[in-house]
């Protein structure tokens, strides 16, 4: 198997998504709200860019080189908002596996670029009950109640399953999640889908596993040297960790995990293999690789698992 998988995304076009995406992956569609750079969902499948393996979906790629059935345990997108999402919230892997048939959904965003005064609501301002979370729901007066956070480009957000939260509008983020598409959609601005009706709501599910309370953000830890970067451990959880690298120059990375991918979130450079890369660029890196050198100047993401 090819050491490097250079990946291109499912794209999908939300009604509430904006158009910069386009600009690195052109397509038909009128816009690009979301990008999975690097997914093996059956709501969205990535697929191989070049090499050997073009044309075919990265799952398909790592069931013939490896055996087992064991799910591919992340999904990284990148989400372009015009709009604000809706207020949603995710089940853990109990409730989901029961209710829906696939894992529960934490995830981080990793803020990419935001307008000025763009922000997220992430949370609840203070505890509340159940009754009083209902209550709010019912009176459209759920925003009221949620912390909205203003966030610049740089930071990331942890979000537990159970956490209530949205992504505001005027946004670019990198979203590293389980493998996993189950969204619970608690409120949703009175909004029209494409069929000119409101966009369905899952009130009762909603109720079930949302944690009303406020979230808490963990800090990340302080940045380690690498050669000529930067390495900081953004999220380190039972489902994925997430390191940025900063880079001007060269670094060697060690690669324990399993399963690794790397997304471009700035600059350019090049992989010691010899695959070049820009911006919001995505690669597979297989179980087999045990280290990877880096050049350039630039700013990545390694999702491992």
């Amino acid at each position: 198997m090819e050491k490097i998988l250079r990946l291109n995304p499912a794209l999908k076009d939300y009604i509430w998504g904006e158009d910069r995406l386009k600009a690195y992956f052109p397509t038909s569609l009128e816009r690009v709200a979301e990008a999975w750079v690097c997914a093996c969902h059956s709501d969205g499948k990535s697929t191989v860019a070049a090499g050997e393996y073009k044309g075919r979906t990265l799952e398909e790629v790592l069931s013939d080189n490896y055996s087992g059935s064991e799910a591919f345990p992340f999904l990284i997108k990148l989400i372009d908002s015009k709009q604000f999402l809706s207020i949603q919230v995710h089940p853990d892997d109990d409730y989901a596996q029961k209710n829906e048939g696939q894992p529960g959904k934490t995830e981080m965003w990793y803020i990419i670029d935001a307008d000025e005064g763009a922000g997220i609501y992430y949370g609840f301002k203070e505890k509340i009950s159940r009754e009083e979370f209902c209550r709010h729901i019912e009176d459209n007066t759920l925003t009221d109640v949620l912390n909205f956070v203003p966030v610049r480009a740089g930071e990331s957000y942890f979000i537990e399953a159970g956490t209530i939260h949205a992504i505001g509008s005027g946004l670019l983020i990198a979203e590293i999640q389980q493998n996993s598409n189950v969204t619970y959609r608690v409120y949703d601005y009175g909004r029209m889908g494409a069929d000119g009706k409101p966009r369905e709501l899952h009130i009762k599910q909603a109720l079930d596993v949302t944690k009303t309370e406020p979230a808490t953000n963990k800090q990340a830890p302080p940045a380690t040297a690498i050669g000529d970067g930067q390495l900081t451990m953004l999220a380190d959880c039972r489902y994925f960790k997430v390191q940025r690298l900063t880079l001007d120059g060269q670094a060697v990375l060690d690669l324990p995990d399993k399963h690794t991918a790397l997304l471009v979130v700035s600059g350019e450079g090049m992989i010691s293999e010899g695959d070049a890369f820009k911006q919001n660029d995505c690669f597979y890196l297989p179980s087999d690789t045990e280290r990877i050198g880096i050049f350039g100047k630039c700013e990545l993401l390694f999702v491992s698992a």
